[in-house]
C-alpha cells in the first residue's frame, strides 16, 4: 500500500492563501483609490462652488471681506478638513516618515556640532 502524498495539497493550500492575500491587498488598494478621488472631487466642487457664492455676493453689493462672505467658505472647509483626515489620515502632517526625518536631521546636526 503508497502512503498518502500531502504535499500537493499543502502547496495547492498555500497558492489559494497567497491568492486570496492579493486579492484583498488590491481590493484594500482599489478603495483607498477610490477614497482619494473622492476627496479630489470635494475638493474641486468647493472651490468652484465657494468662487461662485462670493462672486455672487460681491456682484449684488456685498463687501468682499466680512465674514457672512467666506462664511460657506469657513464652514465647509471645516468639513473638507475632516474628509481630509479621514482620507489620508491624522498622521499625514507627523508620521512616522515625518519622526524619522526629523531624529535623522537632528542627529546629523549633532554629528555635525561634534566634529
Amino acid at each position: 500500500m503508497k502512503p498518502y502524498d500531502i504535499e500537493p495539497y499543502r502547496d495547492a493550500e498555500d497558492s489559494h492563501q497567497e491568492k486570496f492575500a492579493r486579492e484583498e491587498a488590491y481590493r484594500r488598494a482599489k478603495e483607498k483609490v477610490k477614497k482619494i478621488v473622492g476627496f479630489y472631487w470635494h475638493l474641486a466642487s468647493y472651490v468652484i462652488v465657494n468662487i461662485f457664492i462670493i462672486t455672487l455676493i460681491v456682484i449684488n453689493g456685498g463687501t468682499l471681506w466680512s465674514f457672512a462672505t467666506f462664511s460657506t467658505a469657513f464652514f465647509w472647509g471645516i468639513g473638507l478638513l475632516f474628509h481630509f483626515l479621514g482620507v489620508f489620515g491624522p498622521d499625514v502632517f507627523f508620521g512616522k516618515n515625518w519622526e524619522q526625518r526629523k531624529i535623522k536631521e537632528f542627529m546629523d546636526k549633532e554629528n555635525k556640532h561634534w566634529e
